[in-house]
């Protein structure tokens, strides 16, 4: 019989930088800063080790950082998964409420979309009047 090794796959703070797209200065400040669910694994030498479940972890405090959550939330969020069962209705309400500002950030984002688009659509008829219709 041959053993199977069960523990889980761990990455380096380079390889999680890579995969992630953060630097390793990000990844460092997210846990010196209480932003991740639980204190990073390390390696009999002392170097950070991440796992699959650190990986998810940080995809979504990515995204909800990039869609303009502030940081004090995002702590308070991974607060609140840390302490576990009970505090649902607290999470939901803080992932909501950013929802709302995302929505209205989207809404405005499509507005000004919308002025852009016009604006192209003036040159391009501009364009096609004086015969340069091929530029556009």
């Amino acid at each position: 019989m041959s053993s199977v090794d069960t523990a889980p796959r761990t990455y380096s703070i380079a390889e999680t930088a890579e995969l992630t797209g953060l630097t390793a200065h990000t990844l460092r400040y997210y846990e010196r800063d209480g932003l991740m669910l639980r204190e990073v694994g390390r390696s009999a030498s002392g170097h950070r080790r991440y796992t699959d479940r650190d990986l998810t972890w940080i995809d979504l405090i990515t995204r909800l950082r990039a869609t303009g959550m502030p940081i004090r939330d995002v702590r308070r969020y991974a607060a609140l998964v840390r302490e576990g069962d009970g505090n649902e209705v607290e999470r939901l309400t803080l992932l909501r409420d950013h929802r709302q500002r995302v929505l209205a950030q989207l809404a405005q984002t499509q507005e000004h979309l919308g002025a852009i688009d016009r604006k192209i659509g003036i040159y391009v008829d501009r364009l096609e009047q004086i015969g340069q219709a091929g530029l556009t």
